[in-house]
């Protein structure tokens, strides 16, 4: 799975770097993040009608992280749904639909993963158990990581027409099964799309059929940094999260 991720570039690089058209307002006052967790607000680039002109242009808009499906009682729902898998994504309920049409890029600079420390030898005594290690993974030439998402809206039954609120944003991050040295960390990974398929993955005229071939695209080159577990805690958000502490694994 993908839990946690950065995204500390700013909105002016990340626009440059995607041929962004418009930032949103509510994107600008996103502070950077070395310690995005579920439920958070995050940026994604879509490609959508403008509201002024009804022409399809890229856009950095913001997403809470955890896909509510539109036909959910509830926001809460989308808790449990920050990932969806490659396997799956264009056959499961909640994530058909936005697969067919509403696919959108997140701007990371890298993820977190956890690796299980090893299986203690048969008959040792009982013990306090080791922590799992947090890796810092990223491209390895330090470009942006372009997370493949999916997004979706959710009408607030509870607001009126008129209300700015009634409406949420959110967004997936689209995982793939884990390869080279990062399936030694853990056995699944966000799919990181290149730059040569950006524009056909955001393009909403490209349907599920075309978006499946999509889907198997190698990764770029990933980089498994050790640090510190300071990142278990959520409320821990500074640059110091990425720093190493042991040697780097590389794909």
């Amino acid at each position: 799975m993908c839990g946690r991720y950065a995204s500390f570039r700013e909105d002016q690089a990340i626009a440059d770097e995607f041929a962004v058209a418009t930032v949103a307002d509510d994107v600008r006052l996103l502070p950077p993040s070395w310690n995005v967790a579920p439920t958070d607000g995050v940026r994604m680039v879509v490609e959508r009608a403008d509201r002024a002109t009804g022409e399809i242009t890229r856009q950095l808009r913001l997403a809470r992280w955890g896909l509510v499906p539109s036909w959910a009682k509830d926001p809460s729902v989308g808790n449990r749904m920050i990932n969806a898998r490659v396997e799956t994504v264009a056959d499961k309920p909640a994530f058909a639909r936005p697969f067919a049409s509403r696919r959108a890029l997140l701007p990371a600079d890298g993820y977190y993963e956890w690796q299980a420390a090893p299986e203690p030898p048969a008959g040792s005594p009982r013990g306090r158990r080791t922590p799992k290690q947090p890796f810092w993974i990223h491209p390895t030439d330090g470009d942006v990581a372009a997370l493949a998402g999916l997004y979706e809206f959710w009408r607030d039954p509870t607001k009126a027409d008129d209300d700015p609120d009634r409406w949420l944003v959110s967004v997936a991050v689209v995982t793939r099964a884990a390869t080279g040295a990062m399936a030694s960390i853990h056995d699944r990974q966000p799919l990181i799309l290149p730059a040569d398929t950006w524009s056909a993955w955001l393009d909403p005229a490209l349907g599920a059929d075309d978006a499946r071939g999509l889907l198997d695209v190698p990764p770029p080159p990933l980089t498994a940094t050790p640090v510190s577990t300071r990142v278990n805690t959520v409320a821990n958000n500074s640059p110091d999260l990425v720093e190493p502490t042991g040697e780097d694994l590389h794909a």
